[in-house]
């Protein structure tokens, strides 16, 4: 697409009746939203007329709620630019972890001669491992193991609960 004498005067027109780059190029034809720009500044029509059809957008009130909250006791003077590092005078508490139920399944009690260290592993015993991997009361479950699963039954129920069953505990709950 060249840049033609006509097609120069539509743009210059069009754009100084205010359309905007997206608009002169819909109207000229063959030519992008870029192209516009660039043979705009290369004309040198930087000022370009304000459309009358479109009012500027009123502004929304500000409510209580669009404001941060000031405590009435608090004689801290109010924040002032980013506060995203500043430290919290009153930390919140974390979240506590909801506790995993498993309803159909019993818990495991593994006795003292079935803990399981990592040397006496074999393939039919239960690989689950319990407790913190840095203390010494570190050890696997050790019972017998599903035949192909690395896990008894009930670390089984727990390693591979399905979405449904998670949906169904959360209704549950």
């Amino acid at each position: 697409m060249s840049w033609t004498d006509e097609r120069v005067e539509l743009l210059k027109k069009l754009w100084s009746e205010g359309l905007s780059a997206s608009q002169v190029a819909s109207e000229l034809g063959g030519v992008t939203r870029n192209a516009v720009i660039g043979k705009v500044h290369r004309l040198g029509l930087s000022g370009r007329a304000k459309t009358t059809t479109a009012a500027p957008r009123p502004r929304r009130p500000r409510t209580q709620s669009n404001r941060p909250a000031r405590s009435s006791g608090s004689s801290a003077a109010p924040s002032v630019g980013a506060t995203a590092l500043k430290v919290d005078s009153q930390p919140q508490s974390a979240p506590q972890p909801k506790a995993v139920k498993h309803p159909e399944a019993d818990p495991v009690v593994v006795p003292i001669s079935k803990r399981a260290s990592i040397l006496t592993l074999t393939e039919s015993t239960c690989k689950w491992p319990i407790g913190d991997p840095g203390d010494s009361d570190f050890h696997f479950c050790g019972h017998k193991s599903e035949s192909g699963s690395p896990y008894c039954k009930y670390h089984s129920e727990i390693a591979y609960n399905t979405g449904s069953d998670r949906r169904r505990s959360k209704k549950a709950s």
